[in-house]
């Protein structure tokens, strides 16, 4: 008989072959539609059910980005959903973000039970606006050309100006705007707390732009998910060459990433081919659910609930 159950030297992780890719396909088809590759929920599964703590866990979360981001942004990039100054700006921010995040993790915050306080209670209150903004009665979008297509299926993002005070582009017949450095601002804070965490930030960048600056989550996604692709290179770099504190495991493990990764490239991609499909109120309730769920755990585990 078979045996399916596999070691990981490197983070001491022992489970089922299977289980890893199998996690990753499900998290990360549901997250990729809001613009979020689902390593901000592997994390939790790794630390309760793997028991992998160490702050290799982090680095690990950004080898599965990498391999299963680029799927998903290929293919948002094709559907002409890629809104490219946005994506720039945000990678710009959260790039020397991650920096500063590493040396959190490793230096102050080996066991960051202070800063999940910190994040719950952020993510808390992003996740409670997103639902409530999925509910808000507003008149029906007039983009809306179905029941089931909530964008026309030739909708492309069209940028009209772009400097380094703000950024304009029309989408569906309808024109967005943001301002540059409230952006990158922003872009910088959540880049230390996805460095922090091996995250890359998409899960909270995503749901932030369309919260507070009221971008439509069709050309947020391919957006967050470029700047997540690139953070977590950096990320996988900073925690792998930078020397961390005596007796503090900073590796990644590559296998056990590699098998989330082989999950997530096809997650990522159904996720991102079947968004134009899904209500953005389901899209934006499933992640405020998500954002929600992770802030409880982040709270609860302050606590030791």
């Amino acid at each position: 008989m078979v045996d399916l159950r596999v070691g990981f030297p490197v983070s001491g992780v022992e489970t089922w072959v299977f289980l890893p890719p199998l996690v990753a396909f499900a998290v990360s088809f549901l997250a990729s539609m809001g613009g979020v590759s689902g390593a901000f929920l592997l994390l939790p599964f790794q630390v309760s059910c793997l028991h992998f703590t160490t702050p290799s866990v982090s680095a690990t979360n950004f080898v599965y980005n990498i391999l299963a981001v680029p799927s998903g942004v290929y293919r948002y990039i094709r559907e002409g959903r890629m809104s490219w100054p946005l994506a720039w700006v945000i990678s710009a921010g959260t790039l020397p973000g991650v920096f500063f995040g590493y040396f959190l993790r490793v230096r102050f915050l080996p066991d960051p039970a202070a800063f999940r306080l910190f994040a719950g209670c952020v993510l808390l209150y992003v996740g409670s606006r997103l639902l409530l903004d999925a509910f808000a009665k507003r008149p029906l979008d007039k983009t809306q050309n179905s029941r089931f297509t909530c964008i026309p299926l030739k909708a492309r993002v069209k940028t009209l100006s772009y400097s380094s005070k703000s950024v304009e582009y029309e989408f569906c017949g309808r024109r967005f705007s943001f301002g540059v450095p409230a952006m990158f601002t922003m872009a910088f804070v959540v880049g230390v707390i996805g460095g922090t965490y091996g995250i890359g930030g998409g899960s909270i960048i995503a749901p932030l732009c369309v919260s507070f600056f009221s971008l439509p989550v069709y050309t947020v996604a391919g957006a967050a998910l470029l700047g997540t692709f690139l953070t977590s290179i950096a990320g996988v770099f900073f925690y792998s060459v930078i020397p961390a504190s005596a007796g503090v495991s900073t590796l990644p493990d590559w296998p056990l990433g590699i098998l989330f990764g082989l999950g997530g490239i096809l997650g990522v991609y159904c996720g991102a081919r079947l968004q134009r499909f899904v209500p953005p109120r389901i899209i934006k309730t499933l992640l405020g659910l998500m954002v929600l769920g992770l802030a409880l755990s982040y709270i609860a585990g302050y606590f030791r609930i």
